[in-house]
C-alpha cells in the first residue's frame, strides 16, 4: 500500500492585519526556540551513544517539527495577500462577522470569515475557502442561504452583519 497522498488543494491567499502580525511573531518566536532546541540537541549529542539517548531522539524530532514550520512560514508568508475589512456594508466580504439562524429552534451562531491560516473553530472563525464562508459571500441581512455537508442539507438566514475592526 502506498503512502502517497494527492496535494491538498491550495487555500485562499487572504489574511487579516491582525492574523499576519500573529504569524510574523510566529516565525520570530520559532526562531528563538530552534535555537534552544539546537543548543540541547547539542548537549545530548555530547553524551555519547545515540542510539539508546531518549534526549537526544526527542530533540531530533523536535527539531524537525519547528524546521518544517518554519520552512512553511517563510514559503507563505510572502504569499499572504493582507486584506483589511473596510468598515460598514450591509454585504457579507472577507472579514465580516455574520449572526446567521439555523432554522427557527436553535440558537443564532455567529461565525467570523477570515484567512485560511486564521482559522479557529473554538471562537468561531471560519475560513473564507469553507462551504458556509463561500455560500455567505455577497449576501446581505435577511437573505438565506443553503449548503450540503456530508449529505445533509442545511439552511441558514443571515440575521446581522458587523465588522469587528468598526467596533473596536
Amino acid at each position: 500500500m502506498s503512502r502517497y497522498r494527492p496535494p491538498q488543494p491550495r487555500s485562499s491567499p487572504y489574511i487579516t492585519a491582525a492574523g499576519y502580525t500573529r504569524l510574523n511573531a510566529e516565525l520570530a518566536e520559532l526562531w528563538l526556540r530552534r535555537r534552544d532546541v539546537v543548543t540541547h540537541l547539542s548537549a545530548a549529542a555530547a553524551e555519547g551513544d545515540r542510539s539508546e539517548n531518549a534526549e537526544y531522539h526527542y530533540r531530533k524530532k523536535e527539531l524537525a517539527g519547528i524546521d518544517r514550520r518554519i520552512r512553511y512560514l517563510q514559503k507563505r508568508l510572502p504569499d499572504l495577500k493582507v486584506i483589511d475589512a473596510l468598515a460598514g456594508g450591509q454585504t457579507v466580504r472577507f472579514g465580516a462577522l455574520v449572526t446567521l439562524e439555523e432554522g427557527e429552534r436553535t440558537a443564532p451562531v455567529r461565525v467570523h470569515i477570515v484567512g485560511a491560516d486564521e482559522i479557529d473553530p473554538a471562537t468561531r472563525r471560519i475560513s473564507i475557502d469553507s462551504p458556509l464562508a463561500r455560500a455567505l459571500l455577497g449576501k446581505t441581512i435577511d437573505d438565506e442561504v443553503q449548503i450540503v455537508v456530508e449529505e445533509r442539507t442545511l439552511d441558514y438566514a443571515v440575521l446581522a452583519i458587523e465588522w469587528p475592526d468598526a467596533a473596536g
